[in-house]
């Protein structure tokens, strides 16, 4: 194991490994405590969304080449839409979205992860699809990041200037900062508030709990993916959450593409 982030030890890596193909042999043959069939399926799914989120994460984290990922991007992306169908009947909502990410900084957080993961790792048709989801929730044209990563990629997206959560600053900042130096300052300095800046989530102070608790890793993709969208220079950037080789990457692909 060659892993990119020193808390992730081989006995973690192994039981999460594990514990993600004997759960889903479990759930076969059981049912989450509900109070509807609606409501039970709609569990279901979303456990299944978050170990594949999960399984993503901590593969990343273990250092697995970057093309490997792509197959569990793919299913990842498969099971957001099908936390979408389950959670519309459940709440009886058309079109809601899987992710409560204007209440929740870590929900929003990881629509924006789970969007940079698509940019980088050259998926635009997975893009499209995740997207397609918030979109017709009511998102679009709502949150100035959200449309920045997007606007590079993806066609008719709108000009915001006001956005959900204060931590993302910094990071809206470099996008439009005046001086390429300014720009790489400002991305060092958002790779460095970022893991205090999630003091509430779930996972924040995962890796303390030792090879039996739900550390998968810690990463600010969406510094990355604005800065191969932006062009910003990162050669100085050495922070841990800041995924570097994912950003040349996603460099290299560019220009292969360019050169065929």
């Amino acid at each position: 194991m060659s892993r990119r982030q020193e808390f992730l030890t081989e006995v973690r890596y192994n039981d999460f490994l594990a514990y993600s193909d004997e759960t889903k042999e479990f759930w076969a043959n059981n049912t989450f405590e509900s109070d509807t069939p609606e409501q039970e399926a709609s569990l279901r799914v979303t456990h299944f969304k978050n170990v594949a989120l999960k399984k993503l994460f901590i593969s990343y984290t273990a250092g697995l080449e970057i093309t490997s990922l792509v197959p569990l991007l793919e299913e990842l992306i498969t099971h957001y839409e099908n936390r979408q169908k389950k959670l519309s009947l459940s709440e009886n909502i058309v079109d809601i979205s899987p992710l409560a990410i204007d209440d929740w900084l870590d929900e929003y957080e990881e629509r924006i992860q789970v969007i940079s993961l698509c940019i980088l790792l050259r998926r635009t048709d997975l893009l499209k699809r995740f997207v397609e989801l918030f979109d017709k929730a009511g998102y679009n044209g709502q949150d100035a990041l959200y449309e920045d990563l997007l606007c590079k990629v993806l066609p008719d997206r709108e000009d915001i200037y006001d956005w959900y959560h204060e931590v993302y600053t910094p990071l809206l900042q470099a996008i439009y900062a005046d001086e390429k130096d300014e720009a790489s300052d400002l991305l060092a300095e958002y790779c460095k508030e970022w893991y205090p800046a999630f003091k509430k989530a779930p996972w924040h102070d995962s890796h303390l709990q030792g090879d039996e608790g739900s550390y998968v890793g810690y990463w600010a993709f969406e510094a990355g993916a604005i800065a191969f969208l932006y062009g910003i220079d990162d050669s100085k950037i050495d922070h841990m959450v800041y995924p570097k080789d994912l950003v040349e990457y996603a460099r290299n692909y560019q220009l292969r593409s360019e050169n065929e």
